[in-house]
């Protein structure tokens, strides 16, 4: 099912793609924690934060309660913000709270899409009357297009008080597969995903060296067994970027993890990263 939403950006040729936080929920280093992770990181001086992506400053991707001082401390803003598409319901994900703050100085269309827990969630945060604002559920197996990209919802293997997706977002040159927080991908997901191709994936990859902790959310093997599924399927291909996000300090330090990463041709990067496609 098509649903168009805003205008098309026909200008667009370069997509950029601003990693504004690529940590789990309470991000590394924990604040309660002493683990050998942890500890690197504090060493280190190095923090990861919630998992969020601006998108050509234009598309807002899991706006947590983190994001808006990610994207001040990056010398960025949302002046530009045309659209906010958020995954799931869950409080690290999505902080209803920016929809509010953003109402004190701007009117500008501004479109809200999500499962139906996210729009839930955020409409009881404005007023009935702020007509600028669009609200606008979707489900898992819809196309449709926001801010000038065209974007595909893929069911994702998580629970968060109700129904949990993942997105391709293409722009007509380029392709984000933005997958998190996730487990092993659902089969309707790899079935939206045939004949597709992804210019950069950004994986979660939460539970590192721990098995145990669950299937809704990936460890470094099922991390691998993903990416190498989507090699075989044609998503992944020799020129695409496979980038681990939604890290937590379950994983090894970080020499020890982008050496684990990098054998099934993957990466990971600090916040603030820019990666143009």
């Amino acid at each position: 099912m098509a649903i168009a939403l805003g205008h098309a950006d026909q200008g667009r040729r370069l997509m950029e793609v601003l990693l504004l936080g690529t940590g789990a929920a309470d991000g590394i280093p924990n604040l309660f924690c002493r683990c050998a992770t942890c500890t690197d990181y504090r060493r280190r001086g190095e923090l990861r934060t919630p998992t969020s992506v601006l998108v050509d400053g234009r598309l807002l991707v899991d706006p947590g309660p983190e994001a808006p001082r990610q994207v001040a401390r990056l010398g960025r803003d949302l002046v530009g913000l045309a659209a906010i598409l958020a995954g799931h319901a869950h409080d690290d994900h999505l902080d209803p709270a920016v929809l509010l703050h953003r109402s004190w100085v701007s009117q500008a269309p501004l479109d809200v899409v999500g499962p139906a827990p996210v729009i839930e969630s955020s409409r009881p945060w404005l007023d009935p009357e702020q007509a600028a604002v669009t609200f606008t559920t979707v489900a898992a197996g819809q196309e449709f297009e926001v801010a000038g990209y065209r974007v595909t919802a893929l069911p994702a293997n998580h629970e968060a008080f109700g129904e949990a997706l993942c997105y391709l977002i293409d722009d007509g040159a380029s392709t984000l597969l933005y997958a998190s927080d996730t487990g092993l991908l659902p089969e309707a997901a790899w079935a939206l995903l045939e004949g597709r191709r992804a210019d950069l994936v950004l994986l979660e990859e939460t539970f590192g060296d721990r098995t145990e902790k669950g299937d809704h959310h990936l460890h470094l093997k099922t991390f691998a067994a993903t990416v190498e599924r989507l090699r075989s399927q044609g998503v992944v291909d020799a020129t695409t970027r496979v980038v681990a996000v939604h890290l937590a300090h379950d994983n090894p330090p970080l020499a020890a993890l982008r050496a684990d990463l990098a054998r099934c041709g993957a990466e990971a990067l600090p916040d603030g990263t820019v990666i143009r496609l």
